[in-house]
């Protein structure tokens, strides 16, 4: 599935509950389409925006300090009362450590070894970040949004994605 067939601006259909300009969202794929419509519509996201929250992360393959512009800040009803969840929209391929193979070129290797010590350092900064917050940090992938390539998992319409975010 290619996920940046959509790429470019949302307008959102309740732009009161997007924290930022609404007529300025940038999207980078389609994947973060379904889930920027999710939380444009879902009764239970008070307010959210995209790429707001910048956290600095120590990037190992670059050797320096970058920073890492989360894809989403949501804020949810509770029980407990509003609820911040940074989210990020990746591959499942790009949240499993890499696997080397006879099949797969040193480049293929190298690339994929690359995107998860880098990712996994994006994270992990995330997490920290967001437990001094009291907020929490989601990575929702593919298998989130529309469910497994078996046809009988849920997708996002039917609710999977919504427990997803909310945790």
């Amino acid at each position: 599935m290619n996920n940046r067939w959509m790429k470019g601006p949302y307008y959102p259909k309740n732009p009161e509950k997007y924290k930022g300009d609404p007529t300025k969202i940038m999207l980078r794929s389609s994947w973060e389409r379904t889930f920027a419509t999710w939380c444009d519509m879902d009764a239970d996201v008070v307010a959210w925006s995209s790429e707001t929250v910048i956290i600095p992360y120590f990037d190992p393959v670059k050797g320096q300090e970058r920073s890492y512009h989360v894809d989403f800040r949501v804020v949810v009803k509770t029980p407990e009362g509003p609820k911040v969840r940074l989210v990020e929209i990746k591959p499942y391929k790009q949240t499993q450590k890499p696997r080397p193979n006879r099949n797969k070129s040193d480049k293929t290797i190298l690339s994929e070894a690359t995107t998860w010590m880098t990712n996994e350092a994006k994270w992990k900064a995330a997490r920290t970040f967001c437990k001094a917050l009291n907020w929490e940090f989601h990575i929702i992938t593919e298998r989130d949004l529309f469910g497994d390539i078996d046809k009988s998992q849920p997708t996002v319409r039917q609710g999977r994605q919504k427990k997803a975010a909310k945790g």
